[in-house]
């Protein structure tokens, strides 16, 4: 048999390539044969109160979280101050009415401003931290750190209960990323890889859409087809030895990995089978393509969808940036509420817009930022839509220049139990632990986690 060098040099046969090809492609199933029985044997089964939770008739299905990477400035979006002058609005000072009495957002959001009926915007997000990992690491788990404990991320929990948990069986993994992971924070925690997001990579704006494992660049269905074959036809162990039954795992999960890759599954990451109008309406960028993958990842009943949109971190020239980023995002999120809309999903589907914190409301003009904004964690807001989110409301304030809370705290623990409640999963449930502790799916409040409670003025 023909031999060949890997990475390191060392000497590797044509049926070890061909296995380590299929296997970069199948090891997100193969992730979930192993990590079932990890999970029964390792972890110990859920508990009741899991159980009652994971039995429940949810109003949301899904959710398709837009992480605004970097954080993104308040004021130039969710909560324009235009009476605060110059220095803390720059050019930006023109808020616009939306569709719903009472309520602007920035005028770089027309189209959003339109579509006002259908998301809330929660406009007193508060943490105090200006650090972007442990920004991060709040903000997603709800958690403060320090306890010597990694906690899972809102997805994580959402794969746990609403995807493997609950007898997920689609071959699209429960948790995706578009299209790249932020590398800030574990985002499955203590849970383990088999929680971790599958990150798509590649760029949904491109043709094709590359994505790990699933679509490979430059070869064709035929040729994935011949693979196959080929594969099978050197595989004599599997002939042989036909009654294992780790043999028959590996085989069914090979078989699975090729229903992805070849199979109806992998189309949904083909976005060349939407209307060319629609795409456009999007917008022809990676953050509005994205948005559009989301829509056919939860129409598929994916249950958890991150969008880590980068390009959020505006130390320098931030309004020039704002000029490019924010029609971008108003293009995408509009038109993902009306699209979810119009299919009847978005009563299902929890759309939730942030970042980790906001931006400082005085604006640096001074040299070097030269009209630049920095981290700011006391307040920011959030955009949150369907899955049982009423429309057309406003929680919260922040004062006249925006730097501080004036009214009604929201917390991230606080939005990210209103989330859980919505999909049926109890805050008070217990995670599985590999050390067999007890920790609850939210912190509880008489352990002294800082909260002001559930968004009950929105569902």
């Amino acid at each position: 048999m023909s031999t060949q060098h890997d990475s390191n040099g060392a000497s590797v046969s044509r049926r070890e390539l061909l296995r380590r090809g299929f296997f970069g492609a199948a090891s997100l199933l193969l992730a979930d044969h192993v990590g079932r029985a990890s999970l029964r044997q390792g972890q110990g089964s859920l508990s009741l109160a899991d159980r009652v939770a994971a039995q429940d008739s949810p109003k949301a299905k899904a959710v398709i979280q837009i992480w605004l990477w970097g954080g993104a400035s308040h004021l130039d979006t969710f909560d324009p101050k235009p009476q605060a002058g110059n220095d803390y609005c720059g050019p930006l000072n023109k808020p616009i009415p939306t569709n719903v009495d009472g309520i602007f957002i920035g005028e770089l959001l027309p189209l959003l401003a339109g579509q006002a009926d259908k998301y809330s915007l929660i406009r007193s997000m508060t943490h105090g931290i200006n650090a972007h990992e442990t920004a991060s690491y709040i903000v997603q788990t709800g958690r403060q750190p320090g306890d010597g404990q990694v906690y899972p991320c809102v997805g994580a929990v959402v794969s746990l209960f609403r995807g493997y948990g609950a007898g997920y069986a689609g071959l699209i993994p429960p948790y995706i990323v578009l299209t790249e992971p932020q590398g800030r924070f574990s985002e499955a925690g203590f849970l383990g890889s088999r929680y971790k997001p599958f990150a798509t990579g590649g760029d949904p704006a491109r043709t094709p859409f590359v994505v790990e494992g699933v679509v490979a660049q430059g070869i064709s269905t035929e040729r994935q087809q011949a693979r196959r074959e080929l594969l099978g036809q050197l595989n004599t162990l599997q002939r042989v030895m036909k009654d294992d039954p780790q043999l028959e795992a590996s085989a069914q999960c090979e078989k699975q990995a090729y229903d992805l890759i070849l199979g109806d599954a992998g189309k949904v990451f083909d976005l060349s089978q939407e209307p060319d109008e629609l795409r456009e309406r999007y917008g022809r960028n990676t953050l509005g393509q994205s948005c559009l993958t989301a829509r056919r990842l939860v129409e598929r009943g994916v249950p958890y969808v991150t969008i880590n949109a980068r390009g959020w971190d505006t130390h320098q020239q931030h309004f020039p940036a704002m000029r490019r980023k924010l029609p971008e995002l108003d293009r995408g999120l509009a038109t993902l509420l009306a699209d979810l809309s119009d299919r009847g999903l978005l009563d299902s589907t929890i759309v939730w817009c942030c970042g980790e914190f906001g931006r400082t409301p005085k604006v640096q003009w001074e040299s070097p930022w030269n009209g630049g904004r920095g981290h700011y964690g006391k307040v920011f807001s959030a955009l949150v839509a369907g899955g049982g989110f009423k429309g057309g409301r406003v929680v919260g304030a922040s004062d006249a220049t925006g730097e501080q809370v004036a009214e009604r705290p929201v917390y991230p623990v606080d939005l990210i139990a209103s989330i859980y409640e919505l999909l049926g999963i109890d805050p008070a449930a217990t995670l599985p632990h590999p050390q067999g502790l007890s920790v609850r799916v939210t912190p509880p409040y008489e352990d002294g986690a800082t909260s002001a409670g559930r968004l009950r003025e929105i569902i």
